[in-house]
């Protein structure tokens, strides 16, 4: 029986390992970096050992010390978690070496798995349906479109679409370049790229008797940069006997490798309704809540309990209502899906019936790695948390998620909150049409437009402006009980001005005998003004902003849509400024490429710069047609966020 078990990973999951853990009744053991000292996970766990360093290569992925900490914590067992090393065969074996517990499958499955391209050989001799690999070397126009993916790993990272041929090779030196990032390995290969396809996949749970367990699928179609976004349990697209062809299909690749633990085979599912082998996860699934929710399963705890040698119960469970999750990232889907990094200054979530377990009868379950105050760096994946919706009904499990998020409180950070609502109440979502080009199809100027529109931004700054003038006034030693701004006669009018999303805003209002009068919302009447809460009247209809401050960012929240804006002080410091034409890192990273020099001439939308952070590539563009007048970075540099990268004299701009 397993006393101790150490998580071998952060954040969100190794909060769910543990609250397993708790249930029953195992002692759980953290690792921590030192950008994590201080994460909600490290205070959870009953003891916690420091892995010196930042970056995931000299911390989370140091297989050694990892070992090493969980003999120093007598633990006697490790869960690996997902991502980092929980696919590394090597370390599974170190662990069993040392007299440990593996919370997880044979090293010789993750092995076999560990390579995509023999997964596939594997695969198909098992009879499982796989898609044709292609040498980058040899392919040829006919073969197109394709798909570069890396041989190990997952998580979109080392994934990039070919249509053209001469986009291939730097398709695959990017492919490899992350590839080698994230996972040590740079291999990459080629596949047809199926157009208008599912991304399905199947939960198989195996126990070392023999026994292999399918539960259901799952649909993820909805992703970004081949990274998942929305999850969905049952799929809308899979009939009953389509389910058992895929459930079958699954259960045969867990018995070609002698599978033991909780595992995913996926597919892509063919609009003719053909499905094809794309790769086994040897590890839980960031997704599993939704299985947990439809079918009422504990995953954690199963993995344990077949770890600990127990067998499967004989009796089949059925699934029961549907579920969707969605991944709330600090990230910018308006600007190539730029990660954001800071401190998350608030983070709430209304109507939560359970964290990290199953709803006892259908709700809302909120998986999180972060809480307000949180700090988020780029070292690591910017998920903040899982929300998980589970009701009777697909419709109705979108609606409550939906609603959940709109009313949530995120503050300090960029998200994709307001992506992810409106693709939860956007018509073709709601019919479950949808495939791996979803985001494209509909687009991002619809589905990424913010929930808040002009007209809600403005009066949301006049609520923010009324209720700094009663913070103000609270904290005042004089005159603190008179109207903000009260004058003998009426002069000039209280101006408060906002950066906000559309740009400027100036925010004139006068509180007189007559009430607020305000030419930015004509017809609005003030009904109460608090620090953190005002309520306004806008031609008869009340409503109510609550507003939270930090620093000179202010948060607005209402149902009519959240609100980030920073004040503007009266007087601006010089120093600050940065000179016309200015290329500046939108965040914090590595500077992986650098595509210009001094002299050149660059177009509009010109990749100058190409920036790693959170392991993924991002390119940065020039912002007008010009000549790189300045250029103040070179290949692996690491760069703050704001800093210049490059100066473009544009015509009619002096240098």
């Amino acid at each position: 029986m397993i006393k101790t078990v150490l998580v071998a990973n952060r954040g969100e999951i190794a909060r769910r390992v543990f609250r397993a853990c708790r249930d029953l009744g195992i002692g759980t053991v953290a690792v921590h970096s030192d950008p994590d000292t201080g994460a909600p996970y490290v205070r959870e766990a009953d003891a916690a050992v420091r892995l010196p360093g930042a970056s995931p290569a000299e911390t989370y992925l140091a297989a050694a010390k990892v070992v090493d900490a969980a003999r120093r914590a007598g633990a006697d067992a490790v869960h690996p978690g997902y991502g980092f090393l929980s696919e590394n065969a090597a370390f599974a074996q170190a662990v069993i070496d040392a007299g440990l517990t593996w919370i997880g499958p044979p090293p010789a499955a993750i092995a076999a798995m560990g390579s995509k391209i023999e997964a596939k050989k594997l695969m198909a001799a098992a009879g499982v349906p796989v898609l044709p690999e292609l040498d980058p070397a040899q392919v040829t126009a006919e073969d197109l479109p394709l798909l570069v993916k890396a041989s190990a790993g997952g998580g979109g990272r080392g994934m990039r679409i070919v249509r053209a041929l001469d986009e291939l090779a730097d398709a695959v030196a990017g492919a490899r370049r992350e590839a080698e990032s994230a996972f040590g390995d740079p291999t990459v290969f080629c596949e047809p790229l199926l157009e208008n396809a599912r991304h399905i996949e199947v939960q198989i749970i195996a126990d070392a008797h023999g026994t292999v367990v399918a539960l259901g699928e799952r649909e993820c179609s909805v992703q970004r940069r081949h990274q998942k976004i929305i999850e969905e349990a049952p799929s809308p697209a899979v009939d009953d006997a389509l389910r058992d062809a895929l459930c079958a299909a699954a259960e045969n690749a867990a018995r070609a490798i002698e599978y033991v633990g909780a595992g995913t085979v996926e597919f892509m599912l063919a609009p003719d309704g053909r499905f094809f082998f794309l790769e086994v996860n040897t590890r839980l699934q960031v997704e599993h809540p939704v299985t947990e929710c439809v079918y009422g399963v504990d995953l954690v705890r199963m993995q344990i309990e077949c770890a600990e040698g127990g067998a499967l119960p004989d009796d089949g469970v059925e699934p029961r209502g549907h579920a969707i999750e969605v991944r709330l990232y600090a990230e910018d889907p308006e600007h190539d899906w730029r990660p954001a990094s800071g401190t998350l200054h608030t983070f709430e979530v209304p109507g939560v019936d359970a964290e990290f377990a199953v709803p006892p009868s259908g709700g809302l379950r909120l998986d999180s790695g972060v809480e307000s105050g949180s700090e988020v760096g780029v070292h690591y994946d910017p998920m903040l948390a899982k929300v998980i919706a589970w009701a009777p009904t697909r419709a109705a499990a979108a609606r409550r998620l939906a609603a959940a998020l709109r009313g949530a409180r995120v503050h300090g950070l960029t998200t994709n909150r307001d992506l992810l609502v409106r693709i939860l109440e956007e018509p073709a979502f709601l019919a479950g049409d949808t495939d791996t080009g979803y985001l494209d199809r509909i687009g991002l100027d619809v589905l990424a437009a913010p929930l808040a529109g002009e007209e809600t931004v403005a009066v949301s700054a006049l609520a923010a402006a009324l209720a700094g003038a009663a913070r103000e006034r609270a904290s005042a030693a004089v005159l603190g009980g008179l109207p903000s701004g009260w004058r003998n006669v009426r002069s000039q009018p209280q101006r408060r001005t906002f950066d906000g999303p559309h740009g400027t805003i100036d925010v004139d209002y006068h509180l007189g005998r007559d009430g607020l009068t305000s030419e930015l919302c004509p017809g609005t009447a003030l009904v109460s003004a608090e620090p953190d809460r005002v309520v306004l009247d806008r031609d008869g209809l009340r409503e109510t902003f609550t507003v939270a401050a930090a620093g000179d960012a202010v948060f607005v929240d209402s149902r009519l849509g959240p609100v980030a804006l920073r004040a503007v002080p009266r007087f601006t410091d010089p120093s600050a400024q940065v000179a016309p034409g200015s290329l500046l890192a939108p965040m914090p990273g590595t500077v992986v490429r650098v595509e210009t020099e001094p002299g050149a001439a660059v177009a509009e939308g010109q990749t100058l710069v190409v920036l790693e952070a959170m392991k993924m590539e991002h390119r940065i563009a020039a912002p007008a047609a010009g000549t790189v007048a300045e250029l103040n970075v070179e290949a692996g540099r690491q760069v703050e966020s704001g800093a210049v990268l490059a100066v473009i004299s544009v015509e009619g701009t002096p240098e």
